[in-house]
């Protein structure tokens, strides 16, 4: 039996985005899917009504795998795509599988011999790069800092020294709510004149980016606070 497609669909970062993040053609797939794997059911309805689907949604197969979720069986995630049927993957914000859990849906599609196709939407990551003016040719994304103070100083400090060594862009994420005290922390541990770019609300009314050296981000300030962003440091 021929098995369907799961089709990777982006998702808008930040409220009234949804103008900038989508093209034609996601618009012409979601309209030709009626079976979703999402991250958040209820933001998944909305972002899909805000891309124009047309299937009305009481129609829509919806599989949730969120938080509570992802220690269940796959099984019933796949059982549209293994008799045939196409599916799309929707993280709650962003490109499925990037920073994302969806990545373990996708991987699991590979290994059920799933064509996997990904779409064109906004990463947050790859954003910030964009904007920051740092080495897009070798760059890591190192995902969240340790929570601990002490640990946190010594793991930024041995970023500051790959991004020296290596000259590569270092590239990193706190959950919103504790944006300043890493801000803060960055400023207190790395040097004067590592530079240091921050991308807060990515495509939002309010988005922000600016990229300086630590010893000219310690004379500023700014509030981080429950704002979605990206912090990326370099050496030239």
């Amino acid at each position: 039996m021929t098995k369907g497609t799961l089709f990777l669909i982006p998702v808008p970062l930040a409220e009234n985005a949804a103008q900038k993040s989508y093209t034609a053609f996601l618009g012409e797939t979601i309209n030709a899917l009626s079976t979703y794997i999402v991250e958040n059911e209820k933001t998944a309805r909305k972002f899909l009504k805000e891309a124009g689907i047309k299937t009305p949604q009481s129609d829509l197969v919806i599989h949730d795998y969120g938080k509570h979720k992802r220690n269940d069986s796959m099984v019933p995630y796949f059982k549209e795509l293994m008799t045939g049927k196409d599916v799309g993957l929707m993280s709650e914000a962003g490109c499925p599988g990037v920073a994302d859990p969806g990545a373990d849906v996708i991987l699991e599609a590979h290994k059920r011999g799933i064509k996997v196709v990904p779409l064109v939407g906004p990463s947050s990551i790859l954003l910030a790069l964009m904007a920051s003016g740092f080495n897009g040719q070798s760059f890591t994304f190192n995902g969240y800092l340790p929570i601990d103070k002490v640990e946190r100083g010594k793991r930024i400090k041995e970023l500051e020294q790959l991004a020296q060594t290596k000259k590569q862009t270092q590239i990193f994420i706190e959950t919103p709510f504790r944006n300043n005290h890493l801000f803060e922390d960055i400023l207190k541990n790395a040097a004067a004149q590592t530079l240091l770019c921050v991308a807060s609300n990515l495509t939002a009314e309010d988005e922000f980016v600016k990229t300086m050296s630590v010893g000219q981000w310690r004379q500023e300030r700014i509030d981080l606070h429950k704002k979605p962003t990206i912090f990326l440091i370099y050496r030239t």
